[in-house]
């Protein structure tokens, strides 16, 4: 067919149509239509040629044209879209390289391949448009709640009808054993939108938990206001969950306003979450305080904490373990998540028996070094001493504080704690040089001979190797993969050594071999401060 006077206007119409069926910009259509005329125009004068149409969006009518590009001679290729300075002149006054000479051709007789392969060209572009505009409609609708339509399951996937487009529900991202039907109403919160290949993908879920944060929102108005706000949250999907909430408001309850009026808000969130059990906590600054009250409904006795190690112990009465711990470890194990710490509880009976193996070890520590009679040596650690370090260089004043102690006695303890630190100090240096470190590690401050000793056997021998090290390498630390931390050992981890000290002492060893220059680390602290002040001020 050819695009005559007749059926002009009637392409006008079709983009019409169809850019408010798909709901999408009629200009878009339009140039689909063109793309494909010109495609059809070149199976009819060459493939090789640079056919271009334009629609009048006015009058509908099409016009099809030829273009040609001057290039340099040697550049000449394609001798149907491009032609050289001397082939231009037959058709342009003075061309220059880059100019374009236009001239139009007749329209073309469009065959049944040509319209077929037209048609096509146009549902593709109308294609991407339509995935273009859910993209960019759902994109920052990330993050929030959405109802839409069950349309159907496919091995375990829900496919939700969500108005202008299709979103997936993973079989992994359902509550328990949720089943739906077609047509069943649904509520799920937009994890994720991705542009992919096949159109924008549209991921939901029902057991993340910030689903049940934003149910909360919706159900609370003073978190919605900002008037209380939700510091964490830990959910077993369709079983149990923690939320803990702080108010900046002294005369709200932050607790009380979530539960509501006789559990009615609270009450809300459990029926859409399939009676998934929650446990409302005020959130608190201090790290234990907020753990005593993350492992309600069981009482706490003790909490230490190991704010570098990330983990805590919490000692509970013996009756209290099985409430602390929940069915299947459930109470611990969101209580860790809600705080982020790894919770190592125990009861007082195993908390006693511990801190009595620790004083029996330190005992014979001290009566084995110190050549001390037993008494003498529980006496020391009655007093706080842990070490040999602690003896040898404490102040004489906390040694003469000790029943029985004198002037002589404490001078004497001191020597001899001296004395045996020296002999294990030498010993370690020569178990060092014996596995090749070299002196300029020796000679570095801040490393004793043990620790110095410690490198040697992972391998650090040299300053070099020494300053090519990570902090972590040194003090230890902790990784999460998969939810799960797992524990690094660090080389001088057993002396104590912080991540801070590590990176003070790694860096201190660059300046020294030269790797880095001291003026460039006091540019990026000042920068760092400045960046501060800005923020402190904002």
């Amino acid at each position: 067919m050819a695009i005559t006077s007749a059926n002009q206007l009637e392409l006008l119409q079709t983009a019409e149509a169809v850019a408010r069926e798909k709901m999408i910009d009629p200009a878009l259509v339009i140039e689909a239509m063109e793309e494909s005329l010109a495609r059809a125009a070149k199976s009819r004068y060459g493939a090789e040629m640079d056919i271009r149409v334009a629609i009048d969006r006015k009058t509908g009518r099409a016009t099809f044209t030829r273009v040609r590009t001057v290039v340099e001679d040697d550049e000449l290729e394609n001798y149907q879209a491009e032609f050289t300075v001397d082939q231009a002149r037959q058709y342009m006054d003075d061309p220059k390289v880059g100019d374009t000479f236009v001239e139009e051709v007749p329209p073309v007789e469009m065959g049944r391949i040509a319209a077929q392969s037209a048609k096509q060209v146009i549902l593709q572009k109308v294609r991407e448009a339509e995935r273009d505009r859910q993209y960019e409609e759902f994109k920052d609708r990330a993050g929030t709640i959405i109802n839409g339509q069950v349309k159907r399951e496919e091995y375990g996937n829900v496919i939700v009808d969500v108005g202008t487009g299709e979103a997936i529900l993973r079989r992994n991202e359902k509550i328990g054993r949720e089943a739906y039907r077609p047509n069943d109403r649904i509520r799920c919160y937009i994890k994720d939108v991705r542009r992919e290949a096949r159109g924008p993908q549209i991921f939901l879920s029902r057991t993340a938990p910030e689903f049940m944060a934003e149910l909360f929102k919706m159900e609370v108005p003073e978190i919605y206001d900002g008037i209380i706000e939700i510091k964490a949250v830990a959910r077993d999907p369709g079983s149990r969950a923690k939320i803990a909430v702080i108010s900046y408001d002294g005369s709200i309850d932050p607790v009380g306003a979530c539960v509501g009026m006789r559990g009615s808000r609270v009450q809300a969130v459990v029926n859409e979450l399939q009676g998934e059990k929650i446990d409302i906590i005020p959130w608190n600054e201090d790290q234990p305080t907020f753990l005593v009250n993350a492992l309600q409904p069981a009482e706490v006795s003790k909490v230490v904490l190991d704010e570098e190690a990330g983990k805590i112990e919490v000692v509970v009465p013996d009756e209290q373990l099985s409430l602390a711990i929940g069915r299947r470890g459930q109470n611990v194990r969101l209580a860790s998540q809600l705080t982020g710490l790894d919770i190592d509880i125990m009861t007082e009976a195993e908390e006693s028996e511990r801190r009595q193996a620790e004083f029996a070890e330190r005992t014979k520590l001290f009566m084995d070094t110190l050549d001390l009679d037993e008494f003498f040596a529980q006496l020391l650690v009655s007093e706080g001493f842990a070490n040999l370090e602690e003896v040898a260089y404490v102040e004489l004043d906390e040694l003469l504080v000790i029943d029985g102690v004198d002037a002589a006695t404490a001078e004497e303890l001191q020597a001899r704690a001296r004395d045996y630190l020296e002999a294990q100090n030498a010993k370690a240096l020569e178990n060092a040089r014996a596995l090749g470190v070299e002196d300029s590690l020796i000679a570095f401050e801040g490393l004793t001979p043990q620790m110095i000793e410690a490198l040697a056997e992972d391998g650090v021998k040299s300053l070099e190797d020494f300053a090519t090290c990570a902090d972590w390498e040194l003090a230890g630390g902790w990784t999460t993969v998969d939810g799960e931390r797992t524990k690094d050992d660090g080389s001088l981890e057993k002396f104590g050594i912080t991540l801070e000290q590590a990176q003070d002492m790694v860096m201190t060893a660059r300046i020294l071999l030269g790797w880095v220059d001291p003026a460039d680390l006091v540019t990026e602290e000042e920068a760092d401060e400045d960046d501060a002040t800005e923020e402190a001020e904002a």
